[in-house]
């Protein structure tokens, strides 16, 4: 019994270690529209200090920034009704100083660094891991985050370049495979493959 209490204490002085990093405003918007993953990574960064508010949709996490600018956000790009480029330029127009992660599931890089001229920290990989978010949103002006042990493979830099054009096209196939000098069919099997690792 006294090991349990010494763990709750430990635990509970984790967390007001983390607050203490987090500064004197804890707020976290998190907007996704994948619930179970939103529900998660909220249950992660209550557990490490923060005070969370969720969105699900473009609409909601703009709503919730005009409501109350969080001093710390994390924002899917891709939600089922637009962008969450739209949601970071609510954020900003409220408050300049937000922290702000992007999370990227398609391997959308030109987006993200998009994202990122518009005021993200940086962006990060979906499915992204709690601690790596956490990382990000509390690493310090200057401070490098560390080289991959597992940098990204050759095939995957090349899937992540036909992403970026295609995206650029406005996800027109023809126009992507005319640019990248490919025959149609090609980059059409390219496209309905999954990122390779």
């Amino acid at each position: 019994m006294a090991d349990s209490a010494s763990q709750v204490a430990k635990s509970a002085a984790g967390a007001q270690a983390a607050a203490h990093d987090l500064g004197p405003d804890p707020s976290l918007l998190i907007v996704d529209d994948d619930a179970p993953f939103l529900r998660r990574l909220a249950r992660a960064m209550e557990s490490r200090g923060f005070v969370v508010d969720l969105a699900g949709s473009v609409a909601e996490g703009i709503a919730k920034a005009k409501e109350a600018a969080p001093a710390y956000a994390v924002v899917d790009l891709r939600l089922g009704d637009g962008t969450g480029l739209d949601v970071i330029e609510a954020i900003r127009e409220r408050r300049s100083d937000t922290r702000i992660i992007v999370l990227t599931g398609y391997g959308n890089i030109a987006t993200a660094v998009t994202a990122v001229k518009l005021g993200a920290l940086d962006y990060l990989a979906k499915p992204a891991d709690a601690d790596d978010v956490y990382l990000a949103l509390t690493q310090r002006p200057g401070e490098k985050a560390e080289i991959p042990e597992n940098p990204m493979s050759a095939d995957r830099i090349r899937w992540e370049h036909i992403q970026r054009v295609y995206e650029s096209c406005e996800r027109n196939v023809s126009e992507t495979a005319r640019r990248l000098n490919m025959h149609r069919r090609t980059l059409q099997r390219i496209l309905a493959k999954r990122a390779p690792k």
